[in-house]
């Protein structure tokens, strides 16, 4: 039964309470003692009136490693769209990740029905730098993009660190995508090779995955086996993990300037090429002290989070959790069963990372019953927007921890808004604005509003300053208001609502982006994607929250005139269209037969009218 305030959090009353003692032992406890025992409103606004002072304590408290010490924490000669961080000093971040005594535990690691592994910090070092040497020996320089196609591993982690020790740049791909999306990150990156597997084991099935990178026109790949032995014959020019770690280490990482790339990720906008969005060497630097004061991931914590390298959240969990000295949970058979329960619980679990539509399966299938989950410390969600009943059920799990809310995005390394342990939690909202950030909330017309679109307080370290394949000023700033002391604002696109408690809610995405299953896809991209089927005349593909819940897909479908089929047959055509195409993970809610779609004067179609039509008529 639905809680009778769960829609409106404005009334409901804390679902937890920070203790003194806790607040006293927590990483923000400790700043704001550092600070003069100042309240959490007082240290949130000195980290943005001091942002420079804020983040050069930040360095300092997780002892990142610069090879020559930076000259000035903030350069702003440029102006905040093109703010530089760190001037003046070189550096590798991946060596930060390595400060952890080296027989301490790394990753603790889990295939599918097998036993639970530990890799620790000295072997982790090792064998990224087995990858790093290698890589220069195969002629891949500083600067050069190379692929990752695989789950999230212990193997993975030590390739993406390798990469970055080698100085070349990862491009994170989903190991879920099909052919033609592999083949766009390839093409708009320019990844001269591609680390991958031969397939992806789930259960008693196996699906390709080399052979998708193989058709999607990769040049070079280096592939390891799913189990004891390649399952696939290898093209002439790529070759096996075994037989590609031919030089042993040590290696010393390339040290390079602040703004010098690790990383390219995707996220989709509103047109047809998903954003490339590049990660510099200080963008970890956010990643990791958001985990700190915001997560409270501390050394000796196990930090589980099911996510990927072609997510944010993947790179963001190696930076959260190694540049704070913890030990990683990776658990490669599906996260939505009793097993991935049970490796939680085994590995005495402290931060666990859930996006909502994971909470809502657990709880409807009863596959987490039994378990003991009391060593969490607290989870954190993302990805989507949740629902308030599935996060209290999902403290119930733990013994009444809080779920800590963390919003943001690929663009500015991790989040603006979330919630801080210093005050109480309400599911499903927010406390606080993300240390050393604030934002505002403006309505259609452009002026403050407590419902409406979120705009950011730039700048801060890891908010990008360049697109790879867009033109970053239109996207981020172009045309935006000035913010209160006439800087201008950045342009982020969700809508938030504040309530009259404070506190603020997530009401989804203000443009046409939509998050389904903690993943980012654009209406433009369904939409081209549907109108490749027979019979279809136009689509038009909305999200919709149950209830503040995750987003559920919905398809307004206009069929040919001379087309004849019901509902229930277009709905099976349409999803195998998406999962062969996009990504078997987009599940569609619903499809609604439509005479025409609603546009503007321009003929843009009005997906906000859709929204709306579509909960009036729920």
């Amino acid at each position: 039964m639905s809680h009778p305030l769960s829609e409106h959090p404005e009334f409901c009353l804390p679902d937890w309470i920070p203790q003194p003692e806790q607040i006293e032992r927590s990483n923000i406890g400790w700043l704001m003692r550092h600070l003069g025992a100042k309240p959490y409103h007082e240290v949130h606004a000195w980290s943005v009136r001091h942002r420079a002072d804020y983040w050069k304590m930040a360095v300092d408290r997780l002892g990142i490693r610069f090879r020559t010490p930076f000259q000035q924490v903030l350069d702003l000669q440029d102006g905040i769209e093109q703010a530089r961080w760190f001037t003046g000093s070189t550096l590798n971040i991946a060596e930060s990740c390595f400060q952890a005594a080296p027989e301490t535990p790394a990753i603790l690691h889990q295939k599918q029905d097998g036993p639970i592994l530990t890799m620790t910090y000295g072997e982790l070092n090792a064998l990224s730098d087995r990858v790093a040497a290698n890589l220069v020996r195969e002629g891949f320089i500083p600067g050069d993009a190379i692929a990752i196609l695989m789950p999230m591993t212990a193997e993975s982690v030590t390739i993406y660190l390798g990469i970055l020790k080698a100085g070349c740049v990862v491009v994170g791909i989903a190991d879920s995508f099909r052919v033609p999306e592999i083949a766009t990150r390839l093409r708009i990156a320019q990844a001269k090779a591609i680390f991958t597997q031969d397939v992806v084991v789930r259960g008693p099935k196996t699906f390709p995955l080399y052979s998708n990178a193989v058709d999607a026109g990769v040049p070079r790949a280096i592939v390891l086996p799913a189990r004891a032995k390649l399952d696939v014959s290898l093209r002439e020019q790529d070759v096996s993990w075994n037989a590609f770690l031919r030089s042993d280490g040590p290696f010393d990482a390339v040290e390079l300037p602040p703004h010098a790339p690790t990383n390219i990720l995707f996220s989709s906008g509103t047109t047809g090429d998903p954003k490339a969005i590049p990660w510099n060497q200080t963008t970890p630097i956010k990643c990791a002290t958001d985990a700190h004061f915001h997560q409270d991931v501390s050394p000796g914590d196990v930090v589980v989070w099911p996510t990927n390298l072609g997510w944010m959240m993947g790179p963001w969990l190696i930076f959260a959790t190694l540049i704070n000295r913890g030990t990683m949970g990776l658990y490669s058979g599906s996260p939505t069963g009793g097993e991935f329960g049970t490796f939680v619980q085994t590995i005495r679990t402290t931060v666990l990372g859930v996006i909502p539509s994971l909470v809502k399966t657990w709880r409807a299938s009863g596959c987490l019953d039994g378990l003991d989950w009391t060593s969490i410390k607290l989870f954190s969600s993302t990805g989507e927007c949740s629902n308030a009943e599935d996060m209290r059920w999902l403290m119930n799990l733990a013994g009444g921890k809080p779920v800590i809310e963390y919003c943001g995005g690929t663009e500015i390394g991790g989040s603006y808004i979330g919630q801080t342990m210093a005050r109480p939690v309400i599911a499903s909202t927010f406390n606080t604005p993300i240390l050393g950030w604030d934002f505002v909330i403006l309505d259609e017309q452009g002026r403050p509003s407590d419902d409406g679109e979120v705009f950011l307080l730039a700048p801060s370290v890891g908010n990008s300053t360049s697109l790879r394949n867009a033109d970053h000023h239109q996207i981020y700033f172009a045309e935006t208001p000035p913010g209160p002391e006439g800087a201008p604002l950045r342009r982020h696109g969700d809508q938030i609502r504040q309530l009259p408690n404070g506190y603020w809610q997530a009401m989804g995405r203000a443009d046409d982006t939509m998050n389904l299953g903690g993943i980012k896809v654009s209406s433009a991209e369904i939409e081209r994607v549907l109108q490749t089927i027979p019979g279809i005349s136009e689509t038009a593909a909305i999200a919709i929250s149950d209830q503040g819940g995750p987003s559920l897909l919905v398809i307004y479908a206009v069929v040919s005139p001379s087309t004849e089929i019901s509902n229930e047959h277009l709905k099976p055509a349409l999803q195998q269209a998406i999962s062969q195409e996009l990504n078997p993970l987009f599940k569609i809610h619903d499809v609604v037969l439509v005479t025409s779609l609603p546009r503007t004067a321009s003929n843009k179609v009005m997906r906000r009218t859709l929204r709306d039509q579509y909960r009036v008529k729920r």
